[in-house]
This record gives structure tokens, C-alpha cells and sequence, in this order.
């Protein structure tokens, strides 16, 4: 047992180890995947990925659009996650 697991996670559903929302300090099931890239300092090709729950969606979304770094959300699964922020 650790620290989050008696402060709760806030009545959201549990989420694996990994599949949490990106949001700051949102301990809730990710559901989505926004895909994004920051042309800056990546190639066109690679994507990036954070996790959004159903209540952070948009916010997020906003965020990286905002910046002009958002290319696409997906729902969870549906985009294999590969650590090296690969797609694919």
C-alpha cells in the first residue's frame, strides 16, 4: 500500500500502473490518447503521447492545441503505446 492508494483516487476507476490521466495530480483511468508533436524538436512522424480521462479530455487537448502541438486523440487501445514515443 502507498500513499495514493489511501488518499483514494478521487471515485474514479482504479487504472493500471501506466494508464493514469496525464493530468496533473488526476490519479484517474485513462480513456483517451492525445497524439501530439512538438515540431520544434521532433520529425513530422513522431508522435508523442499523453492519457486523458474522460473529465480532462478537453482541457488537455486545449492545452496542446493552444501550443500547436496536438495531432489527434484516440481512444486507449486503439494506438499501441511504444515508450519511445513512437506510433506503431
Amino acid at each position: 500500500m502507498n500513499l495514493f492508494d489511501l488518499a483514494g483516487n478521487g471515485g474514479g476507476a482504479a487504472a493500471a500502473p501506466g494508464t493514469v490521466c496525464s493530468r496533473k495530480a488526476c490519479r484517474a483511468a485513462a480513456e483517451w490518447q492525445l497524439l501530439w508533436n512538438n515540431p520544434k524538436i521532433h520529425t513530422p512522424e513522431r508522435r508523442k503521447i499523453w492519457l486523458a480521462c474522460g473529465e480532462h479530455r478537453a482541457w488537455l487537448e486545449d492545452y496542446l492545441q493552444t501550443r500547436g502541438l496536438w495531432k489527434e486523440t484516440a481512444a486507449l487501445g486503439t494506438v499501441p503505446l511504444d515508450p519511445s514515443g513512437r506510433i506503431g
